[in-house]
């Protein structure tokens, strides 16, 4: 059951979410929900009842003190709408653990909110652990299995996965039943530099949902914590001189792969960017 707070009609809205826990390697997809409520200023509209999802025994209630009072914050999932997202239509942000019992029932209720509201999409962000070097850019992949956004988005792909999956994936495959397009968003951790916080994964989904969404979103915050990230990773290999080799191993690896179309496509997707930033500078100047 979902405890819902009054929005009136949404303006095409779409739905960005992303889940603690299994999905979420680095806390990285969840910090970019936390980003997006902070710098859009999303409010919470609605909440999953905790009682009926999670474990408090595993994901344990905890005390706060707000304004001179004791209240106890629980375990849930909480939905946010971002009125004032600059892209021209309201945004619906999903932030939560991911539930101990009942996935169905969550999913169920999760989605009849979504589509009670008119959601034209769904973006769904997770990260995993990964053999990537921390001193490249992070790899992000996007895919779908709605035939529509595969045709109109060139770096979207058909996922090829089998294997154990996790709220994400079961959100993913019952908003395609529902005809809710839908579609996912995965950065690779450097899984030797796996801890949270891991700002530098963040940011590259950011960017992802900035391409998804053809705006510009202020990522300051995030940049100059991904630049301290990447600074302490490099104290760390400098003084491990087993670290320091497996990093150049992994370099390696990757700048072989890539291939020079791949590589060009990056550089392309890193200039639009900017000119989006310097445009969107500019209209604001």
């Amino acid at each position: 059951m979902i405890e819902l707070r009054e929005t009136g009609e949404l303006r095409d809205p779409v739905v960005i979410a992303a889940f603690e826990g299994w999905n979420d390697a680095g806390e990285s997809a969840s910090a970019v929900i936390e980003h997006l409520a902070m710098v859009w200023d999303a409010q919470v509209v609605a909440a999953v009842d905790p009682e009926d999802y999670y474990d408090f025994q595993v994901n344990r209630p905890q005390t706060l003190r707000i304004d001179g009072g004791r209240t106890i914050r629980w375990p849930t999932t909480r939905i946010m709408l971002a009125r004032d997202a600059p892209i021209g239509r309201d945004v619906i942000l999903i932030h939560g653990i991911e539930p101990s019992v009942r996935w169905r029932s969550f999913t169920t209720d999760v989605l009849a909110y979504a589509v009670h509201q008119g959601a034209q999409m769904m973006v769904l962000l997770g990260a995993l652990l990964a053999d990537v070097p921390h001193t490249r850019p992070i790899p992000v992949s996007m895919t779908t299995e709605d035939p529509d956004l595969l045709a109109s988005m060139e770096d979207l792909e058909a996922s090829t996965y089998e294997g154990p999956t996790g709220i994400v994936g079961v959100l993913a495959d019952e908003a395609q039943e529902l005809d809710v397009p839908v579609l996912s968003c995965w950065a690779a951790v450097p899984h030797y530099a796996g801890g949270a916080p891991s700002p530098k994964a963040s940011l590259a989904l950011l960017g992802r949902v900035e391409e998804l969404l053809d705006c510009v979103i202020d990522d300051t915050a995030l940049t100059e914590e991904a630049r301290a990230w990447e600074r302490g990773v490099d104290e760390l290999a400098a003084t491990d001189e087993e670290v320091a080799d497996y990093v150049r191993q992994l370099e390696e690896a990757q700048d072989t792969a890539e291939l020079p179309e791949a590589s060009g496509d990056a550089i392309a997707r890193e200039f639009e960017r900017y000119l989006r930033r310097r445009d969107d500078g500019g209209a604001r100047g």
